[in-house]
Order: C-alpha cells, then sequence, then structure tokens
C-alpha cells in the first residue's frame, strides 16, 4: 500500500446498482478535451470517413474473429444484421455489414485488424472486433448489440459524431483517437463503481507496456480521479461505463477515448514520444488496443476474485492524488465556509476517502453539478 488509511469508526457503503431491470449510469465520467465538439484539423484523414457531423455516406462495419468460432459468429451476423431495417444508428441511414475476409482494395482499411489480432493474447476479451471507419457511436452499437455479441467484444471506429460523455454531454471524436467500446457482465453490484479504476489502470498499464514492445521511452500517463487520463499535466484520454440489470447481472458497456496522434488542442501520445526521443517509431492504435485487452483481463480476474484492494498500490501509483489538499465550500445556515482535507485514499465505495486537520475521515461526494469534479465535492462523515 502506497500510504496508509485512517481507522474508520464506521463506513457506509455506497452502491451505484439498480434494483430493477433499469438503465443504470454509473460512475462520473467524460471524454478527453481532445476529443470535445471543439473543432480542429487532423492530419491526413482517410477519404472513407466522411464529416464527422454526419454524411450520406453508408455505415460500415466489418466483422472480424481472431479464431474459427468467432468468425463463423461474424457470418451468422452478418446476414442478421443486414436484414434489420433500424439498426440504431442515424434515423433511415444505410448500414453496409462485411466480413474482414471480404474487404478488399476498393475498401480503405484504416485499422490493421490482423495486426491487432497477431498482438492479442486475452482469452475472453477483443477476440470479436466490429470496426467502423465513421461511426455515431462506439459505445451505442455495443449497447444494442449487446446480446448479439459474445462477452468481451470490441468495436473500435476511426471517428464518431455522437460520441457520449458525462451526463448528455455529447462528444465528436476526430482521426488520431483510440475509440473503442467494448462488453462485459458482472454479478457484484457492489463492485461496479470501481470498475472505472480498473479499466483506467489498464490503459495506463497497457501504453507502457506498448513503448516497451517498440523499444520506446516509457510515457507516464497518470489517473485523474475519477476516469480521466493525463500526460504531462494535459488531458489524453476518458472512460465511460454504462450498465443494465438483466437476469440477476449487470450488462456493462465500456467505452474509452485516447488521443494517439493527434495533438490538437492539447498533446497526444506520439508527439510526447517525438519530445522525448528520436526514434521514429510510433505507437498505434492496434498496439495500444490489443496491450489494453492483454492487461484489462488480467486485472479483472484479480478484481472480481479477489477485489479492487489488490490493484490499489498500482493504482496509487498510478494516480494524481496522494496526499492532494481539497478545499470544500460548506454552507451552514446561510453561511459559506472552507474546509481543508487531505485526501488519503479511495472508500470501499469507489468515493475519495479524505482526512481534516484532526484525522477525522470523510468520504467525497461530487455535487453532481461541476463539470471539474474537485470544483464540486461534497463532504460525508464517516464514523
Amino acid at each position: 500500500m502506497l500510504f496508509g488509511r485512517p481507522k474508520l469508526h464506521s463506513v457506509g457503503v455506497i452502491v451505484a446498482v439498480a434494483a430493477a431491470a433499469a438503465t443504470v449510469r454509473f460512475l462520473w465520467l467524460r471524454l478527453p478535451r481532445s476529443l470535445s465538439r471543439k473543432s480542429f484539423s487532423t492530419r491526413n484523414p482517410p477519404s472513407s470517413c466522411g464529416s464527422t457531423t454526419g454524411s450520406s455516406m453508408p455505415t460500415l462495419l466489418v466483422l472480424c474473429g481472431k479464431y474459427l468460432e468467432e468468425n463463423e459468429l461474424a457470418h451468422s451476423l452478418k446476414s442478421k444484421w443486414m436484414t434489420l431495417k433500424n439498426f440504431g444508428q442515424e434515423e433511415n441511414e444505410e448500414v453496409r455489414v462485411l466480413l474482414c475476409s471480404e474487404m478488399d482494395s476498393s475498401h480503405q482499411l484504416n485499422f490493421q485488424i490482423q495486426l491487432y489480432m497477431k498482438a492479442l493474447s486475452a482469452s475472453n476479451f477483443g477476440r470479436f472486433l466490429i470496426w467502423s471507419p465513421r461511426i455515431s457511436s462506439t459505445q451505442d452499437l455495443v449497447s444494442q448489440k449487446f446480446c448479439d455479441i459474445p462477452i468481451g467484444s470490441a468495436c473500435v471506429a476511426d471517428v464518431q459524431f455522437k460520441g457520449r460523455g458525462r451526463v448528455k454531454n455529447v462528444w465528436d471524436s476526430p482521426v488520431g483517437c483510440l475509440l473503442f467500446s467494448f462488453s462485459l457482465q458482472m454479478e457484484d453490484g457492489r463492485k461496479l463503481p470501481l470498475l472505472q479504476y480498473v479499466a483506467c489502470l489498464a490503459m495506463t498499464e497497457a501504453i507502457k507496456e506498448a513503448c516497451h514492445a517498440k523499444g520506446l521511452p516509457e510515457l507516464e500517463v497518470r489517473i485523474k480521479w475519477p476516469n480521466d487520463l493525463y500526460l504531462n499535466g494535459l488531458k489524453v484520454g476518458g472512460i465511460l461505463c454504462t450498465s443494465t440489470y438483466r437476469s440477476k447481472k449487470f450488462d456493462v458497456c465500456v467505452g474509452i477515448g485516447l488521443n494517439v496522434d493527434n495533438e490538437k488542442p492539447t498533446t497526444c501520445l506520439n508527439v510526447a514520444l517525438q519530445e522525448l526521443s528520436s526514434v521514429s517509431h510510433q505507437l498505434t492504435r492496434e498496439d495500444i488496443l490489443a496491450a489494453f485487452f492483454n492487461k484489462f483481463e488480467e486485472f479483472f480476474e484479480v478484481f472480481l476474485n479477489k477485489g479492487f484492494q489488490d490493484l490499489e498500490e498500482m493504482y496509487y501509483r498510478t494516480w494524481l492524488h496522494s496526499g492532494q489538499k481539497v478545499v470544500i465550500e460548506e454552507k451552514h445556515d446561510g453561511q459559506s465556509a472552507d474546509v481543508s482535507v487531505t485526501v488519503q485514499g479511495l472508500t470501499s465505495s469507489g468515493y475519495l476517502l479524505a482526512t481534516d486537520e484532526d484525522n477525522k475521515s470523510y468520504e467525497l461526494h461530487p455535487d453532481g453539478n461541476s463539470f471539474d469534479f474537485f470544483k464540486g465535492l461534497v463532504r460525508r462523515k464517516l464514523g
């Protein structure tokens, strides 16, 4: 453990779960600034992607599996999905579904699926892949087709034009970013709020692994609570998790956006690498996606079997908040007062654990209104 937790007299566990088969949006999420609705130029945008704000071009979905079982499923899904009138994308939008084996020189494949599959060693995640050059939202597709595709399936896109962020924020996600969503299932709803931390940690470790595999300098991507990824003080990524409770299980979709090769408006991984080394090699989306699923599968198994506590020490080495001072504005009888507390870690329910000058322990919650979580924290005394 990086630092000890203060003794808590009693801790109330807050669980973000559904009591019935209702859709649950849990955690507090937003995608990177570089994936927001700010318009900016992209380098060498592929012609097959079209506009990020909509066009008459059909949505192309390419289905691919790592092994025979997944490829047989791809064949059956192609037949099924091609007959659907409302696929859940743009209204009345044409959808084309192809198998990876059907791609030829007339199709511009900007994501090298075979390179990705070769680097993938995970047994349960990422083996069935849906790639699209341009889609409204990878998260929507995985959510809507959850029951059709195997658990652990992924959808990756070059461009999103209706990407989803926290609350009802809409995010346009341009070329140069790794944009993907994948599915998983969980039974223990008490662990759901902690899942985003597992995904964040897996991504930071995957980036290190990808750098090491190519002989590149290691990038120290850090976690800003609860779900943002930062590099050199600038935001480069973020996580979105949604969940539906059905048949005594939570069907979870995890969406991730990571700025790999688009330096506007902040920075990206490859620009940071160029500043560290003269090596011409760069990270690719394929490198990082395969490394992510390899790491996530390892961490997710630990998370399910032993809990998040077995990952905490590694998580605290990666996040930005150890010993951070936070000032909370509290109101009593119409009067405002600033209270200073120090972040110590996470509570069992996934919120921030902090102590005041008297060593009293508090759980810090977002107030639900502030875009920056650290500007809208509400404290609850523990014990």
